[in-house]
């Protein structure tokens, strides 16, 4: 299947062509939950498909370039970026703490001189400045490099060459890849539904937003027994989502079609 590893991609194929994906990345925070998932996103295999069906994305495999053994040049480049990715940090840091001093600098130079006046340095006292406090802090900083943050990559900070995947990824002819196409055209949020019991959920917009409107349901034949029929309709009431069966007729496997079943409850 496919990954998405840069974040503008991702909130491209989110928006503007309604593929969801599902983030798999562990965020680097203490207490981590699924819930909490970062990049890189994983996509399914019909996303992934359609995506190179509706030559959307290109589909590379990394795979042989990344196990090769880095040339000497390539293991200089990554100290280089390293290093200056530490120095980044401490400039950052260093930023921070001299806005933090200033934001607190009335007391820190109220306690500064309370202190060099029980020293007897009255003119010291007297003479000191912000200005002074804040050159202080600038020339005293250290950055002790075994608490920088450590940076995951989403996406590979250099270059690297890869190979094209042109072969399909499911079989383009199924029922259920066909099924997921048709919604997808027809402007539709679709992701799996196993959690459903059922073969997709349909979104009325983006799921960050909405709740899932139908489940949809594969069936191979255009007649369904009733036992299977209420089993599946009964499921549909019990998430709060309408359901839908898509078929085929027998004299027509090319066209797709969809019935919406709603369950009744008449009472007595």
């Amino acid at each position: 299947t496919g990954f998405v590893f840069n974040v503008d991609d991702y909130m491209e194929l989110r928006s503007k062509h309604r593929i969801m994906g599902a983030p798999v990345g562990t965020a680097n925070t203490k207490g981590w939950s699924p819930n909490q998932s970062t990049l890189p996103v994983e996509l399914s295999k019909f996303e992934t498909q359609l995506l190179l069906d509706e030559n959307i994305a290109k589909l590379v495999d990394k795979s042989k370039d990344l196990k090769a053994k880095p040339t000497a040049e390539k293991l200089e480049e990554c100290k280089a970026d390293f290093e200056s990715r530490l120095l980044g940090q401490e400039e950052a840091l260093k930023t921070e703490k001299l806005r933090e001093t200033e934001r607190y600098m009335d007391k820190i130079l109220t306690g500064k001189r309370k202190k060099l006046l029980k020293q007897g340095k009255n003119e010291l006292a007297a003479a000191l400045t912000d200005k002074d406090v804040l050159l202080e802090m600038s020339v005293n900083f250290k950055f002790d490099r075994q608490n920088a943050l450590l940076e995951v990559h989403c996406e590979h900070p250099t270059d690297h060459s890869a190979q094209i995947v042109t072969g399909p990824i499911v079989h383009t002819n199924s029922l259920k890849y066909r099924v997921f196409k048709d919604l997808w055209r027809r402007g539709k949020y679709v992701t799996s539904g196993d959690a459903f019991g059922a073969d997709f959920l349909v979104y009325p917009g983006d799921p960050m937003i909405y709740h899932a409107s139908h489940i949809v349901i594969l069936h191979e034949q255009p007649v369904i027994k009733p036992l299977e029929l209420i089993a599946k309709v009964r499921l549909s009431v019990i998430v709060n989502k309408s359901c839908v069966f898509a078929y085929e007729m027998e004299n027509n496997e090319e066209e797709i079609h969809y019935q919406t079943v709603a369950w009744c409850n008449l009472g007595k």
